[in-house]
């Protein structure tokens, strides 16, 4: 290997580093606020990157009926919940979110040339289809059992990943797809030769990281998740509702694993399934945070970049085995050095 070579890996490991690093963000922000390990987190990828290929195509997206449905589930549920309690000034607001947001929306792809718009536009309309599904998904299937044991969590979480996974097959067919890209340029970097969607996939990372720290430090919702994930029962008892930042930690995990589909959809081709790998790599750099350190972990998330970067030159083989052989010792080191500490009742 030479510079040259150990340059481009170095180039290809931090791109794929960025993308994880978002992805390990978002795991360790649903674990703390919800104690939920989010094993479905790479179907989100997967779905904002297939859905804006099928809106490419010319094609409805198939998620927005998914949207369509899981939104009237959760209007039944709240409206009836509404009506029960003497509620009922919150049956308009139930039923605008949840029933006329996502019919309007399969509306306007349906009868507009989405194939022929601007690809932002394309973006955003992509994005507006996946982002909702987080907060419904949390309503829907984890809010019932929120005070369970973090082990049922996980296997709620992996029964949903199963589930994502067979609906992403009937949604998206087999075949892999990509879309274009962002950018066209290219930038000459002495031997490098650097894609203007690689400095797309880098910025937006970095922008989308330095927003998140804003969120949390300045806004009073942000502050808010932070006194959930720090204490839920005494985030509780000062009036912050659990329901509420539930929804909010899936929406933004759904928001970042949505945005990280679209930005590698023109770089590498996107299966029904991709998603479950690229989600897997994101959690061994969460694990390297200790699912609770979110600077740690995007660092992490660099390092697990840059190592299947390298392996793939050394043994492309077993790239995806060196890759998650890197979790073993970080787990027995923090068992090593952690203390027990018994789960909240």
């Amino acid at each position: 290997m030479d510079s040259t070579i150990a340059m481009m890996l170095a180039q290809d490991g931090l791109t794929n580093g960025a993308i994880y690093a978002l992805l390990a963000l978002a795991l360790v922000l649903v674990f703390a606020v919800t104690r939920v390990i989010c094993i479905q987190q790479g179907e989100f990828v997967a779905y904002g990157a297939l859905t804006l290929a099928m809106m490419q195509s010319g094609a409805v997206p198939a998620t927005v009926w998914l949207l369509v449905a899981m939104g009237v589930a959760v209007a039944v549920i709240d409206g009836a919940a509404a009506l029960k309690s003497g509620h009922t000034g919150k049956l308009l607001g139930v039923a605008g979110w949840n029933l006329a947001y996502p019919l309007i929306l399969a509306a306007v792809l349906a009868l507009l040339p989405v194939k022929e718009l601007p690809l932002a536009v394309q973006v955003l309309l992509a994005l507006a289809v996946v982002v909702p599904m987080g907060p419904a998904m949390y309503r829907l299937i984890y809010q019932p059992i929120a005070s369970a044991p973090v082990l049922i969590l996980l296997i709620v979480s992996v029964a949903v990943h199963v589930a994502m996974v067979g609906l992403g097959l009937l949604f998206f067919g087999a075949e892999g797809q990509r879309t274009p890209a962002f950018s066209e340029a290219s930038f000459e970097a002495g031997p490098l030769t650097i894609s203007g969607q690689t400095i797309w996939v880098i910025v937006a990372s970095l922008v989308l990281i330095v927003g998140l720290y804003q969120f949390f430090e300045r806004t009073l919702y942000g502050k808010a998740l932070r006194a959930t994930a720090i204490n839920r029962v005494g985030a509780r008892l000062m009036g912050i509702s659990p329901s509420l930042a539930g929804k909010l930690t899936f929406f933004l995990a759904a928001l970042i694993g949505a945005l990280s589909g679209v930005l590698i959809a023109p770089i590498t081709t996107i299966y029904y399934d991709t998603g479950f790998l690229i989600g897997l790599k994101g959690f061994v750099a969460a694990i390297i945070g200790g699912l609770a350190s979110y600077p740690i972990a995007a660092l992490g998330a660099v390092a697990v970049g840059l190592l299947e970067a390298f392996s793939s030159f050394w043994a492309s083989a077993y790239k995806e085995v060196i890759v998650f052989t890197l979790i073993i010792p970080v787990l027995l080191w923090r068992s090593l050095t952690s203390r027990h500490v018994e789960e909240e009742e």
